[in-house]
């Protein structure tokens, strides 16, 4: 029955008996995190292997005659290369090797887009630079942007991908300098993009000139199953419309090995590779080419990433299917919930009844839980609807983790009812 069919008399009923179980979770004394997409335990171990590298063997030398262990190479060793640019789509001379960070690298670039322009006058000297923030989004994205003072613009997503017709018709405003994108399995919805969509961005038709889109491609390997959503190769999409400039692809092995010590890459055209070139060469001599080498030592090749990825995938569809079937049986009809449900990524997007994300969450973190805070996926962290919550299952083992989506289950109707009770 939906709630909101529900006579005032039912609903104050309904309440206090929630209450009373709601009571009894907090009397657990439970500490269960859910706020963030890391990997598990279960997961971290199945990269052990990564470790064995032995330079002591002599395992230090690149397929190019490369000593790892010095400086130089300052765009990565090329058999990491090979493996990500099969991946992506793209040539190895479009690919620079970073640290362990795609955020950092995302930050560095929009950094350099300030100080120095993208390819035309400085950012910071040109007054009111805005970007558009497909919503809801990824947290760290808008706080890069904040951070350097740019103005965010929602863009809602919808099961496609984002808006186009509102992208194509902002992209007409010379101050619109850039777009953040989670293509594949986005974060929080678990959308990919649809050919079309994928399309129309590639053959944006901007006012500026130094318009930059960041895709960020976090999750073009991370399935829950056997089949992959299908996404093109961004770059060379954009070669088609004459728009090679307008894309920097970022990507990472962040979920693939350890987060702290993976690979992050960048992907991007002839002019963005040397422009980045020529400012990295400024500020470092090399990234960790070692690190670079176990990794390619490990992965071998995109066939092996892959089939590693099966091995996680193994991992983290008993979690979503946890979570997923919680929510069909305790939410479903009710009228104050929706999901998705994701092929692969990270998250699962949890929409409750409007004005009610944050008091959602403060139930779960007053009995135990914490999740990732109400607003989060939203520039500024303003949820207009205060409606989304984002859910991170990987982390707990999955005993925890079904207690959690119970507790959060509970939380939603009891926030529902609080607010129709009024």
């Amino acid at each position: 029955m939906k709630f909101q069919e529900m006579t005032k008399e039912e609903a104050l009923s309904l309440k206090n008996t929630l209450m009373a179980q709601y009571d009894a979770f907090k009397a657990k004394g439970l500490k269960l995190d859910m706020s963030r997409g890391k990997p598990g335990a279960d997961q971290l171990d199945l990269s052990t292997e990564l470790l064995k590298f032995n330079c002591a063997k002599n395992e230090y030398t690149s397929r190019d005659g490369v000593d790892c262990r010095n400086y130089g190479v300052l765009d990565g060793i090329s058999e990491f290369k090979a493996i990500y640019a099969e991946i992506l789509g793209v040539d190895t001379d479009n690919i620079i090797v970073f640290g362990n960070s795609s955020l950092n690298v995302m930050f560095d670039y929009i950094s350099q887009c300030v100080t120095h322009g993208a390819g035309g006058e400085a950012w910071l000297l040109q007054k009111g630079v805005k970007f558009l923030c497909p919503v809801p989004g990824y947290d760290r994205h808008f706080a890069i942007l904040e951070h350097f003072g740019i103005e965010m613009i929602n863009i809602p997503m919808t099961a496609e991908g984002p808006d186009m017709d509102l992208v194509e018709e902002y992209v007409k405003d010379p101050k619109i300098k850039g777009m953040f994108c989670v293509p594949k399995y986005s974060n929080p919805d678990g959308i990919t993009y649809s050919e079309e969509v994928v399309e129309r961005i590639a053959s944006l038709k901007t006012a500026a000139n130094d318009f930059r889109i960041i895709w960020d491609n976090a999750y073009n390997v991370h399935d829950l199953g056997d089949e992959s959503d299908y996404l093109g190769s961004i770059l060379k999409i954009c070669e088609k419309y004459g728009n090679e400039d307008m894309v920097i692809e970022v990507a990472s092995t962040s979920k693939v090995t350890f987060p702290g010590s993976g690979v992050a890459l960048l992907a991007a055209s002839d002019k963005n590779i040397a422009a980045i070139k020529k400012r990295m060469s400024v500020q470092t001599i090399g990234h960790d080419k070692l690190n670079q080498l176990r990794h390619a030592h490990f992965l071998q090749n995109a066939q092996g990433l892959k089939a590693h990825m099966k091995k996680h995938a193994a991992v983290l569809a008993p979690k979503f299917d946890i979570v997923l079937k919680k929510l069909d049986a305790e939410l479903a009809g009710t009228g104050i919930a929706q999901w998705n449900k994701p092929k692969g990524g990270y998250f699962i997007s949890l929409n409750v009844l409007d004005g009610c994300a944050k008091r959602t969450v403060e139930l779960c973190k007053e009995a135990g839980v914490v999740l990732t805070p109400a607003g989060a996926t939203f520039p500024y962290g303003k949820d207009p609807k205060d409606s989304n919550i984002r859910i991170a299952p990987t982390f707990p083992p999955n005993d925890e983790l079904e207690t959690a989506v119970d507790l959060l289950c509970l939380s939603t109707k009891i926030a529902a009812l609080e607010k129709l009770t009024a």
